[in-house]
């Protein structure tokens, strides 16, 4: 018989719900709330739900006393990450602009796993400062083409290095643009077409995303 507490404490000690334990188990939440409640003694899922809850049959069912008993345990994400050198950046979807993307609305993010290694070879700044964002038009070709991956260190956030790549909003917008400080305290905005206008900006009109790291291009 399935001891409903063992299941109870498992599922808290990992942070399961009812709902979150089913849909892992391929079960209804209904049959994990019957389980958990005492109106199940038994099911055919056990194996998986032990397996789940990272212990055995043998430990829900009270025949051993040690939940880690001839368990396998897998790996989290994050030693899995640490034995392959990766380290875990957040892919923005803000249809970042090179003069056309609008920021208004909420933010989808994305974890990727990239090679550590690869990452330092454009920045040493902590994982959860960095971003990577796909911009969208054309004011920064060639530098930048349509849908290239670029890589934005959020820790910078004062425009320190003339003619540097910026991750900005202005006007709402967000946009990727070549920045000059000017001598009266203005941003001269600037992309790399050449087809593409200068815009002045004062320092209450920008808010600096980050600067741009790197910039990946589509093959």
């Amino acid at each position: 018989m399935i001891k409903p507490q063992r299941v109870a404490e498992r599922m808290k000690e990992l942070g399961f719900s009812q709902s979150s334990l089913a849909r892992e188990v391929g079960v209804s939440q209904a049959t994990i709330g019957k389980i958990v409640t005492g109106q199940s003694a038994g099911s055919s899922h056990l194996h998986k739900i032990a397996r789940v809850l990272q212990t055995t049959a043998a430990y829900l069912t009270g025949e051993v006393n040690d939940s880690a008993e001839d368990a396998f345990i897998p790996p989290s994400p994050a030693e899995i990450a640490e034995q392959m050198g990766l380290i875990k950046i957040q892919e923005i979807d803000l249809s970042l602009g090179m003069g056309a993307g609008f920021l208004d609305g909420p933010v989808e993010t994305v974890d990727r796993w990239m090679p550590e290694d690869w990452v330092r070879l454009f920045t040493n700044s902590p994982a959860v400062d960095l971003s990577i964002a796909k911009p969208i038009g054309d004011s920064m070709y060639p530098t930048i083409n349509d849908r290239d991956l670029v890589l934005i260190d959020r820790s910078q956030l004062s425009i320190d290095r003339q003619e540097g790549l910026w991750a900005l909003v202005y006007g709402g917008f967000g946009t990727i643009k070549r920045v000059r400080a000017m001598p009266d305290g203005t941003y001269k905005l600037m992309g790399d077409n050449p087809q593409v206008r200068e815009e002045i900006a004062t320092a209450d009109e920008l808010h600096v995303m980050g600067r741009i790291a790197g910039v990946f291009r589509r093959t």
